[in-house]
């Protein structure tokens, strides 16, 4: 985690330039389906603030976290509101959230760390809370370019979520990237309920 945080350090507006107009309506749309109007939302591993802002822009009251201190600063920059420097590990909320969203961020988790920061992610849910969150499709652990990548399929990531009994999955989707020149890569996208 630390080397993935040291990336996104050093390579914060690149980074931010690269993803902050990707288009994830689609995402969101299917997101914000289950979740009530003006509802309360934690944007964990917000990047640059994209999310975050798009989310704001609807309405809903917004916790932003990220453990960069250079992507805190321009998510903050960006929606104009306060991120929170916060590794996953570290959350510590409890139900306290409508909707969790962790777009393209947990891959950046250990397979050794990633069930406590899904267990983490389940408490911060109210009863009935979505949580959706999206991984590089493929399989095992690689360190690319500085980072560490924890990529899944369906049938891996459904594995990895029922380990967590509270949580109902309600539907496992593979996407290709919206960036781009990055139409050749594919993620993996899940979206679960509290129960």
């Amino acid at each position: 985690m630390k080397m993935s945080i040291d990336f996104y350090n050093k390579n914060s507006k690149e980074f931010f330039e690269s993803t902050v107009s990707a288009d994830m309506t689609e995402t969101y749309i299917e997101f914000l389906k289950y979740i009530e109007p003006n509802g309360k939302l934690l944007d964990a591993g917000c990047g640059s603030g994209r999310d975050s802002l798009f989310f704001l822009g609807k309405g809903f009251s917004v916790v932003s976290i990220d453990a960069s201190d250079e992507m805190v600063r321009l998510s903050s920059e960006l929606t104009g509101q306060k991120t929170v420097k916060m590794k996953f590990q570290e959350m510590n909320f409890n139900d306290e959230f409508d909707g969790v969203w962790a777009c393209a961020s947990l891959l950046h988790v250990s397979k050794s760390e990633i069930k406590d920061v899904i267990k983490r992610i389940a408490n911060s849910l109210k009863l009935n809370g979505i949580f959706y969150a999206s991984f590089k499709y493929g399989e095992g652990e690689i360190v690319r370019d500085g980072r560490l990548f924890n990529s899944y399929n369906e049938e891996s990531l459904k594995s990895l979520i029922e380990m967590q009994r509270d949580l109902k999955i309600l539907k496992i989707w593979k996407t290709q990237d919206v960036r781009p020149d990055r139409e050749n890569e594919y993620w993996v996208n899940v979206l679960c309920k509290k129960e």
